[in-house]
């Protein structure tokens, strides 16, 4: 499958050389994207100065902005898949072709890099988010998706098209479980992420908690008002 590695970066100056060149160096199977959100760092100019393929976005679009400008990429570069890959180093390059074997052996439409299969959630305020959004996913769709709020999706071609074409539909759990409802088939594959490196997390505390209160809202509530239909 001819897949596009999208990686969203905004101020990931601390992080993007070491993330871009272990593709170079160790993927180089895979095409990739860095999709600059309008940093105020010096992001854009690494980019530039290693010659990186990237989309230099003028403004910050946040993170749905960004990861729709990648896959508006994907489908005009006719990529049959595209995954979402953090610009922060804790995701793992070597879990790909897992997840492409997964996606082309089950016919799925989306793969989810899990933290969880295999292996249990520890027992701290971040999980019992996440096993919150897992559950109001379970209510509106009857998918057990144990890991929802992982940021490694791989997505195929249908999913592509979906994601480029339609408005505010970020790379977030209430997505996921809106593409359930309307037909998509999802999948998880065990994965192991890093720990950040370098740079602060856009989720401090409040944000996480304004985070999970966003989701449970979008998926209990505005999702039911959302057109359904992948076409």
């Amino acid at each position: 499958m001819k897949t596009l590695i999208i990686i969203p970066a905004y101020n990931e100056q601390d992080n993007i050389e070491r993330v871009v060149d272990n593709l170079i160096e160790n993927y180089p199977q895979y095409d990739y994207l860095v999709v600059n959100d309008g940093s105020s760092d010096k992001t854009a100019y690494l980019c530039l100065k290693n010659r990186y393929n990237m989309l230099d976005l003028p403004v910050n679009l946040g993170l749905g902005g960004g990861f729709q400008a990648g896959m508006k990429y994907a489908l005009k570069k006719e990529y049959d898949a595209a995954i979402q890959y953090d610009g922060d180093g804790q995701h793992d390059a070597r879990y790909i072709e897992k997840m492409l074997e997964e996606m082309q052996t089950t016919g799925a439409d989306i793969i989810i890099g899990s933290r969880f299969v295999s292996e249990k959630k520890p027992k701290n305020l971040r999980m019992l988010g996440s096993n919150i959004i897992q559950l109001c996913i379970f209510l509106t769709t009857g998918k057990k998706v144990v890991d929802p709020t992982s940021g490694m999706r791989l997505f195929n071609r249908r999913m592509i098209k979906k994601l480029a074409n339609t408005m505010n539909y970020g790379p977030e759990p209430d997505t996921v479980a809106y593409l359930i409802r309307c037909g998509a088939r999802v999948k998880e594959v065990q994965v192991e992420m890093q720990e950040r490196i370098a740079g602060e997390s856009y989720l401090n505390m409040f944000r996480s908690i304004q985070y999970m209160m966003q989701m449970i809202v979008s998926i209990l509530i505005i999702q039911w008002f959302r057109m359904k239909g992948l076409e």
